[in-house]
């Protein structure tokens, strides 16, 4: 078992361009279904992003290339975009595609955009890290809001 797991974590992490370094309380995996299950204070660390969960699921293909992880519970995360914009927030559900390197955001979302001081709070929210886009809904009864920082301009005299 032991042989299983770091063979299970290596696969993972080699296929990656940077070493992706997973932390948790409890480890379990299926190599013939492509499931890997981490619970207990979940933290993924790949590159300058990082997420943070009580479970993290990580669904790989025939070849162990991961093809979607679930965050459930509490998540957060740092992301940094393919273009360079850095973002933070947290979730109670996150989906990220790694193939298209697109996260999807669900329930009491906030996002907010380090560098360009912008915040979204919604219930579902989509972002394209390749694309550089955003998208948002809100909940049945709330909107979608967008915060946009302003530099205020000093009045003439």
């Amino acid at each position: 078992m032991k042989y299983f797991i770091i063979l299970t974590f290596f696969l993972i992490s080699s296929l990656m361009s940077e070493d992706l370094k997973v932390k948790a309380n409890k480890f379990s995996s299926d190599e013939k279904d492509g499931i890997t299950i981490f619970t207990g204070d979940v933290n993924i660390i790949k590159g300058s992003d990082e997420l943070n969960a009580s479970k993290v699921t990580i669904y790989t293909d025939k070849e162990h290339q991961p093809t979607k992880f679930i965050a459930e519970g509490n998540a957060s995360f740092n992301i940094q975009t393919e273009k360079g914009a850095l973002y933070k927030g947290k979730a109670q559900k996150v989906i990220y595609y790694p193939l298209k390197k697109e996260y999807h955001f669900f329930k009491d979302v906030y996002l907010r955009q380090i560098d360009e001081k912008k915040e979204i709070i919604g219930d579902e929210v989509i972002l394209k890290s390749i694309e550089g886009k955003a998208y948002a809904q809100g909940a049945q009864k709330e909107p979608v809001i967008m915060i946009f920082t302003m530099p205020e301009k000093e009045e003439k005299k």
